[in-house]
């Protein structure tokens, strides 16, 4: 099974870098970007530089912005020209665990309720009052977020996305941070699956596609970048219901040591996850049609998030291109 590490750095060769160019059975690709050293290399690493990227026979990269989290996509791109079957999507500050690794994609798992809505996977996983970046703020404090051992059932099932937990800093939104920033670190539970109609937002840092389930990596490339795998991840769940897949969680493989960041300046990156978490996910829901092909999907919806006022125009014409680019290689 080809499996791929996919990253994007403005900056030299980390920790975590130089420990996922190390482990078996994964191939590494860092994508740089304008603010990018030219000089960055590190072995076993295929590094793709905006030189590599403009000269690229991807549509794709030739409408992305620069300095833009969505640059990753080419790493993406990349990986799925050069047969992957599984792609992992994290960061270069995130190091990856001495036993860091993923739960089979199909097997028997803790399953929640199907309809429960937003539930927050933090708090199951951790006795802390923390939330996940997207999570909406208005159920912050609602008990019906919350989840209980008795409300699980352990059943076989098809996980199309698992998103593993990080210790240290996890991915929390700037009101956490400003108003406690207390370090995290989750509790080692068994693998807990979301059922159909139950969601929670999931992010980049150290997350896993199957191939079925690749033109779901599309980074929204014109929204703000605290923002765009907020989205992605939003649109994902519904439109992976629709062909049997779910998302998965499982216990803290990495540990972020952040990059710096001013969390003021975040908070105003991410106003869009406060305002319009659960109008995205009402918005997929009534946009999807089962007789849509998950590409097919992927369109209609952020046609529909136009309308609506959540993207521009730029947002749905890209996904039409990166969708003629997948098609060249699934």
């Amino acid at each position: 099974m080809k499996q791929f590490i996919v990253i994007t750095s403005i900056f030299p060769p980390s920790e975590a870098v130089k420990k996922y160019a190390q482990l078996e059975g994964w191939d590494l690709i860092v994508v740089g970007d304008k603010k990018t050293p030219k000089d960055w290399g590190w072995q076993k690493v295929r590094f793709i530089s905006d030189v590599d990227q403009e000269k690229s026979d991807f549509e794709t990269a030739r409408c992305l912005p620069w300095n833009h989290y969505s640059r990753k996509m080419i790493g993406y791109l990349a990986a799925i020209e050069s047969g992957a079957e599984i792609i992992l999507d994290t960061d270069d500050d995130n190091i990856p665990k001495d036993d860091w690794g993923l739960p089979d994609f199909l097997n028997a798992y803790d399953l929640t309720p199907s309809d429960r809505s937003f539930v927050n996977i933090y708090r199951y996983f951790s006795d802390q009052p923390i939330w996940p970046r997207g999570f909406p703020l208005n159920r912050i404090m609602d008990k019906k977020t919350l989840l209980k051992d008795v409300d699980l059932k352990k059943q076989a099932v098809q996980v199309g996305i698992w998103q593993g937990l990080t210790d240290g800093d996890p991915d929390v939104d700037a009101i956490y941070r400003l108003t406690s920033n207390a370090a995290c670190h989750f509790q080692g539970k068994d693998p807990l699956v979301l059922n159909k109609g139950t969601v929670c937002p999931f992010n980049s840092q150290n997350t896993a596609f199957v191939k079925a389930l690749f033109p779901l990596l599309y980074l929204p490339a014109f929204v703000n970048f605290r923002f765009t795998d907020i989205l992605r991840g939003l649109v994902a769940q519904p439109i992976m219901w629709q062909t049997g897949y779910l998302l998965g969680f499982t216990k803290p493989s990495v540990v972020q040591k952040r990059n710096e960041h001013d969390s003021f300046v975040d908070f105003v990156s991410e106003v869009p996850c406060y305002l319009y978490a659960e109008k995205i996910v009402e918005i997929v829901e009534a946009a999807i049609r089962t007789k849509f092909s998950i590409m097919e999907n992927l369109l209609v919806v952020y046609e529909n998030l136009y309308r609506h006022n959540i993207v521009t125009r730029a947002e749905p014409d890209l996904v039409q291109t990166w969708i003629r680019d997948l098609e060249k290689y699934l």
